[in-house]
């Protein structure tokens, strides 16, 4: 019987001999069924997955970032509750309860209604945002005065105004609210710097921490100023005591395309990183070019880059090249980020239109040379670009149109207020610009910059921005860049608007930037007077709601300084500046020689008395008979004074001793002042026209201790003079003139040991041969002692420019040495001087004299590091500190341009000493101070007179006497 188990157990079976290939064939197709399955699955994945990447790549290909205008009364718009830079503190965490400010009883500019919308009321903010704000009046700028309203009045503007109460404010034991009545106090939103390059050019100045410019190419839009961003600048802090709370931090202008810039908020973060400062990252920095969800909670979008461009002299110097070259540069650069930009739109085209072949082919990136610029391309970035003369204006311009791109703020733009029309032309509509108030003429192209350029584009309606390009001014004071700005005929709302509203809309952040308004960043400056009056200084900043500064010194400030500047009128230059294609004519419009001039109707004269400055006029002990309240009248004849009394008694007085009415010449002072003519000194103002052309100035002068030729043989015997390089009728000279200064100090330049002998000389003269032009030929001998310098001691008399406190105290020791020596005594003074309140007690015991140049302490290099600051950082500025040592200070300035406001800096001192420096005093520190420091001997006999009661914003000057050029000259 057959066995059916016995194929299994016993020898070969019919199953054994056939079966097995059956077996593996089998197993090896289900195999491959199953791999070709898996590889099937994987792949129509992968072409499902880029198929759906690629449509949703091509959608949202030309998506431009949600910008939000600004809400105003009665407009329903999103309000973010909780700002995504808000970081709990740990009083927050620890008990678990919201911490909210609630500012009362401000005078709250809200920056909304074009700038026009001023509120007595509260701020509330919490969460790193404002959540409400409580109106009790508005100010009505149309009649000057304030509107009592209740909730639900008509504002203004139009709409209905509610108050909001957000859930937690009121009655919510989770929220804490600090309440700080300010107590009228001016607030605005912080300030925004459009135009900076803190961090990367930070402070002090070493040679690790500077990552401005690159030196690899002239088109580099691949880098980006986050990657060289410090967040140790010692810069951080000072900026935001002048209220600034945001900066856009620019790469260098070395480059035509320099790479791109980031927007980042001023204060110390958690994280303490780099990227934790910016504000709205772009998702190309966090997480490639995915989209994130936006900070409004509605459709998600791309958020703003921004590139710095540069045209004119900085690129063209750096690579040797001409305006030619720069446009092939940037029209080579674009047509090839064109080319990508096509094979995209084309790419995407075909794939939006059904041909899903395309589906299967990868999406055409852009390399990383060049898909910042494809962004530009595609209306994404918002670019500033570096820009003065009309000539690089118009380039630019031509190119935004021939590759299509907008253009957000040009910088610098020294001609654009005589190109508007070339602007309006820009591809997309009229940039912002970008300006210096008065900073001018150290280049070639900045040579017809002008203070009345603001002014100018306002009235042409171009958005106006008013930035320091830290740190070649100190970001710390932006806001002094709108006062002067405002003071030469930029109206106030547009003043104010340039260094908060405009500059963050021109940074694509004006829904979040820039505006007191409910769901803005709590970036909150209280100010201690109306932020257009010179000084203004923070009482308190916050930042996303942190307090960053607040009232431990406090500064007292006039009632008057709580209103706007009532600014003098400059329609008449501003005119005249556009019709002389930025060149007016500065020489006086009329002058007197022999003639009788009767000043009349001043409120006010100061006048030398000695080695001081005392009141003139009226009285101090008269003021209770009433005299203040008249008109004074000055008489004058060749610059000297006949008579000075109350209204008509000086010209009847006159009349009676001979001299004929007909042969006065009146003018009407309209309650002006009268003061000593005043000094400068510190720049190279007189030897320097236009600092970076070497053919405008007299050059640096040999230093003989260093490298003399045989030719001059003892170098103590052969000190070079200034007076021989005197070039006069120069615009920075006669500029400076115009504001008051009719002498000025300059010693040779030189960048070694030994400058030279110092001059004086009279601003207003047309020449060396002129009577008067030459006040003293030699003052004093000048040195400069830095940790870059060789020392080499002499036995002269000398200004010696010192800011490092320990080399201050080197030569203290050496002045002690030498008298030991000798038994005779030699006179020093410090000129820089900022870190002398260090040795105060000593420079005073010495009898020294301290010349702070600048006028305000600027940590720029390791020498200056250890400054003073000033209110709000400190109670006492530098200069009532070194007064109330006794010491005898004067106030300079480092650069040309700056001259011009030596009375803006005597105001500025006396406004920012709590009351311890009067007018007297605030005059001597720009008249007789820097006199006796820098050893000149022919008093500066010059008197000036304003139209206007004030030093600061609100005088302007009229006339000039001096006695000894023998003339009276009227300059408006």
């Amino acid at each position: 019987m057959y066995n059916l188990y016995q194929p299994f157990t016993h020898g070969p079976s019919l199953y054994r001999q056939r079966n097995p290939n059956a077996v593996r064939a089998i197993a090896l197709a289900l195999s491959w069924t199953f791999l070709l399955l898996c590889i099937w699955v994987i792949i129509d994945k992968f072409y499902h997955a880029r198929k759906h990447a690629n449509i949703a790549r091509c959608r949202s290909l030309d998506d431009l970032p949600s910008t939000v205008d600004a809400p105003v009364p009665g407009i329903k718009s999103p309000t973010r509750l909780r700002s995504d830079r808000y970081e709990p503190s740990q009083d927050e965490v620890f008990s678990k309860r919201k911490k909210y400010v609630k500012l009362k009883n401000g005078k709250i500019w809200t920056g909304r209604l074009n700038g026009t919308e001023v509120i007595q009321g509260d701020v509330i903010f919490g969460e790193g945002v404002i959540k409400s704000i409580t109106v009790s009046k508005t100010y009505d700028p149309a009649h000057s005065r304030y509107t009592t309203h209740v909730e639900g009045d008509d504002i203004k503007g139009g709409g209905e105004w509610v108050v909001v109460h957000p859930e937690g404010v009121e009655g919510d034991e989770s929220v804490e609210t600090e309440v700080i009545d300010v107590k009228g106090a001016w607030i605005t939103p912080g300030l925004v710097d459009l135009h900076s390059h803190i961090g990367v050019s930070s402070l002090p100045q070493l040679s690790g921490a500077s990552d401005g410019n690159s030196h690899n190419g002239p088109i580099l839009p691949f880098l980006r100023s986050i990657d060289g961003l410090n967040t140790h600048d010692e810069s951080y802090i000072l900026a935001v005591a002048g209220g600034v709370t945001t900066a856009q931090v620019l790469p260098g202008s070395a480059n035509n395309i320099g790479g791109q810039s980031f927007v980042i908020k001023l204060r110390p973060t958690n994280e303490r990183s780099a990227i934790s400062k910016v504000v709205e990252p772009p998702y190309t920095l966090l997480n490639g070019s995915r989209y994130g969800e936006g900070d409004w909670g509605f459709e998600a979008k791309p958020r703003w880059r921004h590139m710095k461009h540069a045209c004119g002299e900085n690129p063209d110097r750096r690579y040797e090249f001409t305006r030619m070259d720069a446009a092939w540069a940037y029209r080579n650069a674009y047509n090839e980020a064109k080319k990508i930009k096509d094979q995209q739109d084309a790419f995407c085209s075909q794939l939006l239109s059904g041909d899903l072949r395309k589906a299967e082919e990868e999406f055409p990136e852009s390399p990383l040379e060049t898909e910042a610029l494809v962004d530009v391309l595609r209306g994404r970035v918002k670019l500033s670009i570096h820009c003065y003369e009309a000539v690089d204006l118009d380039m630019i311009v031509r190119l935004s149109n021939e590759f299509k791109f907008p253009i957000a703020s040009l910088h610098h733009t020294g001609e654009t207020y005589l190109v508007p029309d070339v602007l309006r032309r820009t591809w997309g509509g009229a940039p912002a610009t970008a300006l210096f108030a008065a900073n001018a003429r150290k280049k070639r192209e900045a040579y017809r910059n002008s203070e009345f350029a603001p002014k100018v584009l306002a009235d042409n309606d171009i958005p106006v921005v008013m930035k320091s390009d830290h740190p070649v001014l100190n970001s710390r004071y932006l806001l002094y860049e709108a006062q002067q700005a405002n003071f030469y005929g930029l109206n106030s709302t547009k003043a104010l608007e340039s260094v908060t509203t405009t500059p963050a809309k021109a940074a694509g952040l004006g829904h979040r930037l820039g505006y007191i308004s409910e769901g803005y960043d709590a970036d909150v400056v209280v100010w201690d007077s109306h932020p257009l009056t010179l000084g203004a200084t923070p009482q308190r900043v916050y930042i996303d709601g942190i307090l960053q500064i607040n009232d431990s010194h406090p500064t007292m400030k006039p009632g008057e300084l709580q209103n706007p500047p009532q600014t003098p009128n400059f329609d008449k230059e501003a005119r005249e500046t556009v019709e002389n294609d930025g060149l007016p004519p500065l020489e006086a419009s009329v002058i007197f020689r022999g003639k009788v001039v009767v000043l009349k109707n001043l409120s006010t004269g100061y006048i030398r008395d000695g080695d001081r400055v005392k009141r003139w006029f009226p009285p101090v002990d008269s003021m209770q008979d009433g005299e203040q309240a008249k008109g004074w009248d000055v008489v004058m004849r060749d610059g000297s004074v006949l008579c000075h009394g109350v209204f008509g008694s000086c010209t009847t007085s006159l009349a009676r001793d001979g001299i004929r009415l007909e042969d006065f010449e009146e003018v009407d002072l309209e309650g002006g002042v009268i003061l000593p003519g005043l000094t400068t000194f510190g720049s190279s103002i007189g030897l320097t026209e236009i600092a970076q052309e070497p053919t405008t100035n007299d050059g640096n002068a040999v230093d003989p201790f260093s490298a003399t030729p045989a030719l001059l043989g003892d170098p103590l015997e052969t000190i070079i003079r200034a007076e021989d390089g005197l070039q006069f009728g120069g615009r920075n000279t006669l500029l400076a003139y115009r504001g008051g200064v009719t002498q000025a100090i300059v010693a040779p330049v030189v960048s070694r040991f030994v400058f030279g002998l110092a001059t004086a000389f009279s601003t207003g003269a047309t020449n060396a041969l002129e009577r008067g032009a030459v006040i003293q030929n030699t003052t004093a001998l000048h040195m400069s002692i830095t940790h870059q310098n060789d020392i080499s001691p002499t036995n002269a008399p000398i200004v010696i420019h010192v800011d490092s406190a320990d080399i201050m105290a080197t030569l203290i020791n050496l002045k002690h040495e030498y008298h030991e020596t000798t038994g005779q005594d030699v006179q020093f003074t410090f000129a820089g001087g900022t870190e002398a309140h260090l040795l105060a007690d000593d420079i005073a015991r010495e009898n020294i004299s301290v010349i702070l140049t600048p006028s305000r302490p600027f940590p720029i290099d390791w020498d200056k590091r250890r400054i003073l600051p000033g209110p709000p950082l400190s109670a006492d500025t530098q200069i009532s500190y070194l007064l109330r040592k006794g010491i005898n200070v004067g106030l300079g300035t480092v650069d040309e341009f700056d001259a011009r406001n030596a009375r803006f800096d005597a105001e500025w001192a006396r406004l920012s000493s709590g009351g311890y420096i009067d007018i007297a005093k605030a005059i001597e520190l720009v008249t007789v101070n820097l006199e006796k420091a820098l050893g000149v001997t022919e008093p500066n006999s010059d008197m000036i007179a304003l139209k206007g009661v004030s030093m600061g914003f609100e005088g302007k000057l009229f006339s000039v006497t001096s006695k000894r050029r023998g003339v009276i000259e009227i300059l408006l």
